[in-house]
């Protein structure tokens, strides 16, 4: 199981049968995998109700999530128009959103739609999701390509709202918003916790149980 996968089937661990999800792009699609689908709805901002993945077979060209990546649709699956799918996003009917992110610092904002100097692609649903979903769960490596670290003290390409990740999971580490501040709650793979604070500069507390867990070795 590489990176990508690890990271998409500990976000399905946090899901809770019967709720709306909406995923971005990149990570964020590979979490279906992990899913029995048909005790989940899934949502896409361009307009569908009842995603499921689709065999190469089947694919219609004119059937796509806001990704432009080819989906299925499930029995009961309903279309809408986009502004209406906006307005449930906005309206709180989202319960919950993975998104990727560039950047996430440790006050809780997220950064995943702009690199200064570089082309601008859009910013996309993600505003809107984080503004208005129920759960925010970010999936994203630990580091950048160049090494430095994601999970930062504080932001330096531009926010995408102002709204509080609830969840944090990388290919290293959970971390759960509790109490004012992130909690790291688990390790992943064979990541130890000097790991995590070396390629970390955002402040996190330890868990009780992964503390204990620790001291047990």
């Amino acid at each position: 199981m590489n990176m990508k996968e690890l990271i998409a089937k500990r976000a399905a661990e946090e899901l809770t049968p019967h709720s709306i999800i909406n995923l971005g792009i990149g990570i964020p699609t590979l979490v279906p995998d992990y899913l029995d689908q048909s005790k989940y709805y899934l949502h896409t901002e361009n307009g569908l109700l009842g995603v499921t993945s689709v065999d190469e077979e089947d694919v219609d060209p004119l059937l796509v999530n806001a990704g432009k990546l080819p989906v299925g649709e499930a029995v009961g699956a309903s279309y809408f128009h986009s502004a209406d799918s906006f307005a449930m996003i906005r309206g709180g009917h989202v319960d919950v959103a993975i998104l990727g992110a560039l950047q996430v610092d440790g006050n809780g904002m997220v950064a995943n739609w702009a690199i200064p100097g570089k082309d601008i692609i859009g910013v996309g649903g993600a505003m809107d999701l984080l503004s208005g979903a129920q759960k925010i769960i970010i999936t994203m490596g630990h580091v950048s390509k160049d090494g430095s670290p994601k999970f930062v003290e504080r932001c330096t390409f531009p926010i995408t709202a102002e709204r509080i990740a609830d969840v944090i999971i990388t290919d290293l580490a959970v971390f759960h918003w509790r109490d004012g501040g992130y909690e790291l709650t688990e390790l992943m793979g064979d990541a130890t916790l000097e790991e995590v604070k070396g390629k970390t500069t955002a402040g996190f507390r330890i868990g009780e149980s992964l503390l204990q867990k620790e001291s047990s070795r």
